[in-house]
């Protein structure tokens, strides 16, 4: 078989083909090795919602990031709590791509009662429209979120629904420009 054929196999064969043959160097980028724990976490997500609600973007040992679509962020969370174990979320964090007309929200989901779990941490994250950033609270999930949420609405200009508090408290109540951490932010006079 050519080198061109066996390229356009498809994945579940090249992946047969992986597990199957012993590993003799480190593997490739196309054949990136799962760490079992962390790809049964992944294998959980999947099941349940499904690859057109979960987007798996890497999976390494103690960490794995999802990406999921806005609406679906609150069942997904909850899954997680409930049925994976991950009970604390460590962080709320944003990335601005205004070229997308996307911002990421990014929730950094670790567990504080589970032995096993505790060294791992999950990267939850979805992307909501740039002009009318809004996203449903997770603060009925995980308490833990309450300020970093309303960091994220302050620093980004991302609008959780539902949260009890979208208010300032780091930047002056008077504040009357963009968010500071939107890429168009420029310090005045400079």
């Amino acid at each position: 078989m050519s080198s061109n054929q066996s390229n356009s196999q498809n994945g579940s064969e090249q992946d047969a083909k992986v597990t199957q043959s012993p590993q003799t160097s480190l593997p490739t980028k196309s054949e990136a090795v799962v760490p079992e724990f962390e790809g049964s976490i992944v294998n959980q997500l999947v099941t349940r919602f499904t690859d057109k609600v979960i987007q798996v973007v890497y999976v390494r040992p103690g960490r794995t990031k999802i990406l999921v679509p806005p609406n679906e962020i609150v069942n997904v969370a909850k899954f997680i709590k409930e049925t994976i174990g991950l009970d604390h979320a460590e962080s709320v964090s944003g990335t601005d791509y205004p070229k997308d007309n996307q911002i990421e929200i990014i929730y950094h989901l670790s567990s504080y009662s589970d032995e096993k779990l505790s060294s791992h941490v999950m990267a939850l994250s979805t992307r909501v429209d740039r002009n009318n950033s809004r996203l449903q609270t997770l603060i009925d999930v995980f308490k833990s979120v309450e300020y970093h949420e309303r960091e994220t609405f302050e620093m980004l200009g991302v609008y959780f629904e539902g949260h009890p508090r979208n208010d300032r408290f780091l930047l002056p109540e008077d504040w009357a420009d963009i968010p500071p951490l939107r890429k168009e932010f420029r310090i005045k006079g400079r």
